[in-house]
Parts: structure tokens; sequence; C-alpha cells
């Protein structure tokens, strides 16, 4: 997906690592992060559009420098820490007990495993985790608390790659199709304006379409985002049929030759049956009209809603050939774990997540760092 976060070479991997060192052992550095990350929530929306503003007419793209790279990469993890900041907190405060003894008994899993439960991780993922976490104590002898946390770390990372292929969007070569789903109010589109923009700055043509057409005001919203990352819209009247605004979409798509189409769609509850039929409705325009296009269906969901995030999943991986999944508002919850639920229980890869309200708070997700910055 962004290029900038894919470049990598040994000495920037080295560099990178020896950051998140300093981060995560240095509680000066983590309370400046924190302190960073509130004064990034004060920055108004109105601010970030006029950022996007004085990008717009940009045509070409721009070749970064290693010295950029870098700092990138760099600030992506930073990001990501002071983005987890309440889950972290709330999860090690309970952790610091639990690894403070020394005997690893019976009393140790349990509450080891009530800590990670109420983190939102999901009762099947901690059994899981809890249960290999014993085998490897035992097969490697550990005998302090302390020393199996580094062995629940990297069960966790291991429990999120099983059955997990790829994380990166799946839109090249282009033609690409996005089709972008989720329930009102998990942010879907305030992530379309951002992927928007951030296709653009990569050089490639971007077209939208407004197929939310039940929501109020949701298409004049999407076409204030459309304005800010200078893209096209295609979008009819209120009320209008969702999948002919997809079917007119992909007609111009095809005529301007362009890379990227991306789909808004209703909010739609879970629940709501005839709502899933008119999703079902709009991929089989897509299917019919657009057979040559690499589609993505991206799932947003909002991490604030935890356990119920995992519900709304599961509901539109049974309706949806879901592919991928944003998870959006890291930075104001406590329940980020619901990730780890997501990727093990339903073996639905996170491709996305947001961790803050600017352009750039919108990231690739990578399990390494997500699991550093969690602990």
């Amino acid at each position: 997906m962004f290029n900038w976060f894919k470049k990598k070479n040994k000495d920037e991997d080295k560099k990178v690592q020896e950051e998140k060192i300093d981060i995560l052992t240095e509680d000066a550095d983590a309370a400046q992060i924190n302190e960073d990350a509130h004064e990034n929530e004060k920055i108004n929306f109105n601010q970030d559009a006029q950022s996007i503003n004085q990008n717009q007419g940009n045509e070409e793209k721009v070749q970064e420098k290693p010295e950029e790279v870098k700092e990138e990469k760099t600030s992506f993890f930073k990001r990501m820490f002071s983005g987890l900041e309440k889950t972290r907190q709330n999860l090690n405060y309970k952790l610091q007990t639990v690894f403070k003894g020394t005997d690893i008994n019976d009393d140790f899993y349990d509450e080891l495993e009530e800590v990670l439960v109420t983190s939102d991780i999901g009762v099947e993922t901690v059994m899981n985790i809890i249960d290999n976490l014993k085998e490897r104590i035992v097969r490697e002898n550990v005998l302090d608390r302390k020393d199996a946390l580094p062995l629940l770390k990297d069960e966790i990372k291991r429990i999120m790659n099983d059955n997990i292929t790829t994380r990166d969007l799946k839109l090249e070569p282009s033609p690409a199709i996005l089709l972008v789903v989720g329930v009102n109010g998990v942010g879907k589109t305030t992530t379309i304006g951002k992927l928007s923009y951030q296709f653009r700055q990569e050089g490639k043509s971007v077209l939208i379409a407004a197929a939310d057409t039940f929501r109020a005001a949701a298409i004049e919203q999407l076409k204030e985002w459309a304005n800010r990352a200078n893209v096209d819209i295609i979008a009819h009247e209120e009320s209008a049929d969702p999948a002919s605004v997809i079917f007119d979409a992909i007609m111009a798509a095809k005529a301007r030759k362009t890379d990227i189409l991306i789909c808004d769609t209703a909010g739609r509850l879970h629940n709501k049956q005839n709502l899933m039929n008119e999703l079902n409705k709009i991929k089989r325009v897509i299917d019919r009209e657009f057979p040559n296009a690499v589609k993505e269906n991206l799932l947003v969901l909002d991490a604030t809603t935890g356990q119920n995030a995992i519900i709304q999943a599961k509901s539109f991986k049974e309706t949806s050939d879901i592919t991928g999944v944003c998870v959006t508002k890291l930075d104001g919850t406590a329940k980020g774990g619901v990730i780890i639920a997501l990727e093990s229980e339903l073996h639905l890869p996170v491709k996305i997540i947001g961790v803050g309200e600017k352009i750039e708070d919108l990231q690739a997700f990578n399990v390494d760092d997500f699991v550093e910055a969690l602990f």
C-alpha cells in the first residue's frame, strides 16, 4: 500500500529497532511521546484540510531520500506507540502484578488469563495463547515469571500471523476497485478521504463512488473529502439506488483509465438483512461490469467498540468476501487488544490502522510494531 512504508534496508531496520528500544525503556521519552500525542489530537479538522489543499494539483510522485525514509519509518512507530497509549496503560498496569512474582504456577496462569480477557483480546484467543505459553514454558524450562513475558509476546505474534498470508492492500496491477463497508460511525468517510489523498501522493489516479445514498449528508461529506484530496467523485441524488451509482462509477473509471476506484457504501447495520442484500447487489454489479479489476473489500471497524467489533466482523464475513480490515480510533480507546482477536479468531488481516486525526495517522499495520508498542 504505502510505498514509503515498504522501503527497507538493513541500516534502516537497525536504526528503527534502536529507536524502539529507546522508546520502550526510557520513561522520559514515553512521557514526551504521550504529550505529543495529546498535542496532535488538538489539531483540528480544518488544519488537516488546509494541509491537503496545499498539495492539490501535485501530479508528480515525490522521490524520497534515504534520510526521509528513515525518519518516516521511525515516526510511524512513534505514532503507533502514542496511539496505543490507553491500551498499553490498561494492559501493562495489570501485567506488572502478574509478572512480579517468581513461581510459575496455576495462579500465574489464572491471573494472566484474566488480564488478557479484560483487555478485549477475546476468550477463545486468550485460551489459545495460554495453552501455547504453557507448552513453551515447560519445553524451555522457564522458572521465573519475568522470563515468561518475552514468550508471551512471541505467542501473540505467532497466533496473529497464523493463517494470514498478506497485510498489503491488493490494489495492483491497475485497475483496482476498493469497496469500503462497515456500520455507521466507524470512520468510513474519513478513511476513504485519507486513503484517496495517500494514493494521490503515490502518483495514482483515484475516483470515488458515493454509494452511501441512505445517510443524510453522506454525499456532501464525501464530496468535501474528494475536493480536499483532489480526486474526482461520482454521485447521484440522496436515496438513489446505490448499485446504479457503482455502475456509473465503473463506466467512468474505465473511460478515464483510473488506477483505483474507491466505493463508499451505506453504514449498514450488521443485523439488517435488507441492507446486507443491498451490499450483495453492489458486488454483483462489480463482478459483472468490472471483472478484470483487482478487488479489495475493506471492512472498517471502530476500536472503541471492543468485542462488538468482533460481532460486526463475523456478520460481514458471513455476507461479504472481506479481504482486509481497517481499525480506526485506536488512539481513543483502551480496547486495542481487539486486533489480536480479529486476526486469530476470524483470520481477517488487519491492513490499516488509525492512530490519530492527522492525515498521516492512517498507516499500514505491522504485527511486530503493534506488539512492541502494546507492551
